[in-house]
């Protein structure tokens, strides 16, 4: 294959996303837009992009199986992606760049674990070129890279899955059962939280790529950064918002995504609010390590926390669902039910479901309705877990410096979100820690008193952001 310039690389990204969006089939169109299911009895052929972390586990339950063969691993660092590919007996093929396997007809199904910055565009080049996709959560890096990938998934018939594997847990369809059939009562409030442990990453530097990485490869439609700012080059591109989204889009998508398939919420509410910043951690990152985004959805309001200090996890489990009737507590490991006195109603539990499995399933049969995590409703859960993203540009690590986000009554529908953003000498100690059912209520409230404290120093003129769903 001929090797792109990084300036004629950039102009292919750009013309591919336009050509999504305007419905061009000039850009790496497949010849069979829609394969017809295949034989139980044929292997399909897969290709595991990005296999450092989470990619490994990828290639490891694809190369598990009896209908399928491992054919390639592929990653930008070249010593990486060598030694995972030596591992397996199928002997899959080691590539540095993805569109040698996109040019490849024989490949089914591309499996996306990269940085999150990549996740979009390797989805869609996939799909343009024909394949089935299973990519790693955050769907996306932003919203509108979302709503581009559903866009294509429909437009080219491809199944695609997202990595939000607590959709095939079956206490998690139990839970969304007994919500269903109307014995929690009128939901009010669901909390979800992810605590995280995390240490300093160190002050800014000026380091090289290591010289296995391909660089340029690596960036793909992200900025370049020469010198690299971070000591480690691996893992840590979470904290940086080119590359990545903190624990909202590492690790708080899991447990969003969950909460909305049990309760059963669509959409992206009506405002947001946020308040957040990076403390208790003294080095070059950009994303908070503590923050606390609270969501109207009118009748019901959603409070979802990441914090990366030391902190013990909560005694009931991750996420919390309040009803007129009682309560349901618990997590990936499973959930129970409590009346309004906190007296134990139900455990709840269910057949769980390999999440692989379940997707190639509907790889064979062709039914987007199979799948446990469709690539739309993958979409969903990171737009609910990032849309903070317009106002949490910049942070500080001085004292507890709070970014405040002051949701106006413009609702967010599919339309406009209309937000107001300020910085807050805040103390975070201040403000209620949202444990529960009241902590949520005064949170919110403290956070609106806040708001309007400071509404005399906020533009008056609101900056607008486009986040449809």
């Amino acid at each position: 294959m001929k090797r792109l310039s990084r300036r004629l690389f950039l102009k292919e990204t750009l013309l591919t996303a336009a050509a999504a969006s305007a419905g061009s089939t000039r850009v790496l169109v497949a010849e069979d837009q829609a394969k017809p299911s295949r034989s139980p009895n044929e292997r399909l052929s897969v290709a595991v992009i990005g296999v450092r972390s989470r990619g490994g586990d990828h290639a490891k339950a694809f190369d598990s199986r009896d209908d399928c063969v491992l054919s390639y691993i592929c990653d930008a660092d070249s010593a990486v992606g060598e030694k995972v590919a030596a591992r397996f007996k199928s002997k899959p093929k080691f590539v540095q760049d993805m569109r040698r396997i996109f040019d490849d007809k024989s490949v089914d199904i591309v499996s996306i674990a990269t940085p999150n910055h990549w996740h979009c565009l390797a989805t869609i080049w996939a799909m343009q070129a024909g394949k089935d996709v299973y990519v790693e959560k955050p769907l996306s890096h932003n919203i509108s890279e979302g709503r581009r990938m559903v866009q294509v998934a429909r437009k080219y018939n491809r199944i695609c899955q997202g990595g939000t594997q607590y959709r095939s847990t079956g206490s998690n369809h139990a839970a969304a059962q007994y919500i269903r059939e109307g014995k929690l009562g009128r939901i009010k409030l669901a909390y979800v939280c992810t605590y995280r442990s995390r240490s300093s990453i160190g002050p800014a530097g000026q380091y090289a790529p290591p010289p296995t990485v391909d660089y340029n490869l690596w960036s793909g439609p992200a900025p370049m950064e020469l010198p690299v700012r971070r000591k480690s080059f691996h893992y840590d591109w979470h904290w940086f918002w080119n590359w990545g989204g903190g624990e909202l889009a590492n690790n708080s998508v899991h447990p969003v995504d969950a909460m909305r398939m049990v309760v059963g919420l669509e959409g992206l509410g009506r405002g947001v609010l946020s308040y957040g910043g990076r403390v208790g951690l003294e080095d070059c990152a950009e994303t908070p390590s503590v923050q606390v985004t609270i969501h109207d959805f009118g009748p019901m309001t959603v409070v979802q926390e990441v914090r990366n200090l030391k902190t013990a996890s909560p005694k009931r489990g991750s996420t919390l669902i309040v009803g007129t009737e009682g309560y349901l507590s618990g997590g990936a490991g499973g959930s129970s039910v409590y009346d309004p006195d906190g007296k134990l109603v139900q455990k709840l539990s269910g057949p769980n479901e390999d999440h692989f499995a379940n997707f190639i399933k509907a790889v064979r049969n062709r039914k987007t309705e199979d799948l446990n995590a469709n690539i739309n409703e993958g979409h969903i859960s990171t737009a609910d877990s990032t849309v903070a993203y317009p106002v949490i540009t910049t942070t500080t690590t001085s004292g507890y410096s709070c970014l405040i986000l002051s949701s106006t009554s413009m609702p967010l529908r599919p339309g406009i979100f209309r937000s107001r953003s300020t910085r807050s000498k805040a103390s975070l100690a201040s403000i209620p820690s949202p444990v529960g059912p009241s902590g949520a209520t005064s949170t919110l409230l403290a956070l609106r008193a806040i708001a309007c404290r400071h509404e005399s120093r906020m533009d008056s003129s609101s900056s607008i952001t486009r986040i449809r769903a």
